[in-house]
């Protein structure tokens, strides 16, 4: 109840600190502070852009469309089937993990409406556990972002936001989902705003039983079993509010309940029946107070994780959350932005206890220095009981090569400095903990071209980028005796190449809809204590990943086709054991209705066609061919 109580005591001292004031409104000072942001006529609650700072860096939303047809399931479906980022699935459903630019699990910071979320006792966030019902938005960062955003993004980051309007009245909608192997989603929707208050409230349940068949090959003969003991229920609550407390002045909070209850799928071979219930609650609380010039936010949140092993281990970590920052605008084109972090990391874990306080200071520019060029220049300096984690600084820019009205060419490049300050385990962890850990440390730099064409009745965009990135200081766990030790072991260089196209092309009454990501990623392991591992590709880090989908869409009516192609994945630092490449090929159809105050969608999608036996981690096999049915109804 301890971390209830200082939801409930923070609220109460925030909106008792809030007073209306009668100035421009806040829609209005946005909109000059951000040509792109907010005008009076709109009403979504403000949220500060996430590409403000970032010129000549990659930046992607992952759109509503897609998220729709990934409802029920998990963020890391849709990052594995839809971008170039390779997810670590141990199975669906099950444990899962991303690697962006070949870094490590622990090098992709992850925020829920502007906190971070990621657990500070695994470095991690659990990609399975963050289901798309719990949010509206979803942003990747691709590339070294410590500087803007802090610990862990040495890889990139992942921002997922909620969306909340204003003046829109009341709407109710209702989703259900069922599919193959016992899968059943359920959602609730009910939204209300008028010109003062908005709030939207979401109750899901996601369940699968998982009991798909598959080729044992750790058996003899190899015979065809039934999963049995993969089962997933998940249940969760969301509730979003917004508040325009004067003209000048608005506040937004929102909370995020999440459980999830599932068996662990064994490895082929063996009959364990392990199991593990995760209870995530999270909160954010934004004021935003707007100035003529400036705008100035106060951000307080709270992140409590449970995890219960077996029923019997368990590891309870909260963090809270308190910053302050103030954005001014001297011009169109000059904007900064300076603030100021607090973290608390209490962890009470099965073999520790232990507390954590972080302070960080924060400095952001943008400035359009022409037509053609643009910059922007980040810093950061974080400081953990009494250690100074690296300074943290990054410059980036884009440059407009070409530009005409129908056709544009522009270079984009970045230099920055990312870090990950060693997690609570890492540190404390008994047996083993190690305090005398220093911040992994990294440097990256990137160099690509964005093209974009348009004509009529088509657009294309793509975009190609190299990036090479040092980490020093990588911490691993080592054997010691007779327990594990983390320690500064390893140095690791990654490079690629990025590729993504987009285009749209409208033919009549018909659109056409492609896209393509592809990446190419060389993580390498410098460290030469080790001739077996010196030089080879970092584990569970595919060189070759990448996805195209194709989409046909006519009037109510709508269908696409997705490849996506994962290459020889290694799975010992030697480079001598492996998984071989696969290809998994999905289709879905879907059909939009409207019937007075009632609309409605319902799509039906086929993944894995081809029935292709695969794996993503060793032993650990990925279903067939399977099918979902969605439908999902809204009530104005």
């Amino acid at each position: 109840m301890k971390i209830i109580s200082s939801i409930i005591f923070l609220t109460g001292a925030v909106l008792l600190t809030v007073a209306p004031v009668n100035h421009a409104s806040a829609q209005q000072v946005a909109g000059q502070l951000d040509r792109d942001t907010i005008p009076l006529e709109q009403v979504e609650v403000y949220a500060p852009p996430l590409d403000r700072f970032t010129n000549g860096q990659t930046v992607r939303t992952v759109d509503s469309r897609t998220l729709e047809e990934f409802a029920g399931q998990n963020l890391g479906e849709v990052l594995q089937q839809r971008t170039g980022i390779f997810v670590r699935q141990y199975g669906p459903g099950m444990i899962a993990s991303v690697t962006m630019r070949g870094a490590a699990a622990g090098h992709t910071a992850v925020f829920w409406n502007g906190i971070p979320i990621n657990s500070a006792s695994l470095g991690q966030s659990d990609f399975s556990i963050l289901p798309t019902n719990g949010f509206d938005q979803a942003t990747v960062h691709q590339g070294s972002s410590g500087a803007l955003y802090g610990t862990d993004a040495i890889g990139g980051s992942i921002h997922l936001n909620s969306k909340l309007s204003f003046g829109l009245g009341s709407k109710f909608s209702f989703y259900q989902g069922i599919g193959s192997f016992g899968r059943m989603n359920n959602q609730l929707q009910y939204s209300y705003s008028n010109q003062k208050i908005a709030t939207t409230t979401r109750i899901y349940r996601n369940f699968t039983e998982n009991n798909y068949p598959y080729t044992n090959r750790a058996k003899f003969g190899s015979p065809t079993e039934r999963q049995d003991h993969a089962a997933i229920e998940q249940y969760g609550v969301n509730q979003d509010i917004g508040w325009n407390v004067g003209e000048n002045s608005q506040l937004s909070t929102s909370l995020w309940w999440n459980l999830t209850d599932r068996e662990i799928q064994p490895v082929m071979g063996s009959n364990t029946h392990e199991v593990q219930k995760d209870q995530n609650l999270r909160w954010v609380m934004d004021y935003f107070r707007f100035g003529t010039s400036g705008t100035w936010n106060v951000k307080l949140g709270a992140v409590h994780d449970e995890l219960l092993f077996n029923r019997s281990s368990q590891n309870l970590v909260t963090q809270y959350f308190a910053s302050s920052d103030y954005e001014h605008s001297f011009s169109e084109n000059w904007q900064i932005k300076s603030g100021i972090r607090y973290t608390q990391i209490e962890g009470n874990l099965s073999t520790y206890e232990a507390t954590d306080n972080r302070l960080e200071l924060y400095h952001s520019s943008s400035l359009e220095v022409s037509d053609k060029l643009a910059l922007s220049v980040n810093l950061r300096q974080l400081v953990y009981e009494g250690t100074f984690a690296p300074f943290t600084p990054s410059i980036s820019g884009g440059y407009a090569i070409y530009q005409a009205d129908r056709n544009a060419l522009k270079i984009n490049g970045a230099f920055s400095r990312s870090f990950k300050v060693p997690t609570i385990n890492d540190r404390f962890w008994v047996p083993g903990g190690n305090p005398d850990l220093l911040s992994e440390d990294s440097w990256s730099g990137e160099i690509g071209l964005v093209h974009t064409f348009e004509k009529e009745r088509f657009k294309v965009e793509t975009q190609a980028t190299y990036f090479k990135m040092w980490v020093d200081n990588w911490i691993i766990w080592l054997p010691t005796g007779n327990f594990w030790s983390p320690t500064n072991y390893r140095e690791v260089q990654n490079q690629g190449l990025e590729i993504f196209t987009d285009a749209l092309w409208k033919i009549n009454e018909w659109s056409i809809i492609g896209n393509v990501n592809y990446a190419y990623t060389h993580a390498l392991i410098l460290s030469e204590d080790n001739e077996n591992t010196h030089e080879k590709q970092l584990p569970y880090t595919p060189v070759h990943k990448g996805s195209a989908k194709l989409g046909l869409r006519r009037g109510a009516i709508g269908s696409y086709i997705n490849l996506m192609y994962v290459g020889e994945n290694f799975v010992t630092t030697d480079n001598t054991l492996s998984i071989p490449s696969y290809e998994i090929l999905s289709a879905g159809m879907d059909y939009k209705w409207r019937f007075k105050k009632m609309s409605g969608t319902a799509n039906f999608q086929i993944f894995n066609l081809l029935n292709t036996e695969y794996q993503v981690m060793r032993q650990r096999p990925m279903p067939g061919r399977n099918y979902q049915l969605n439908i999902n109804i809204n009530i104005l």
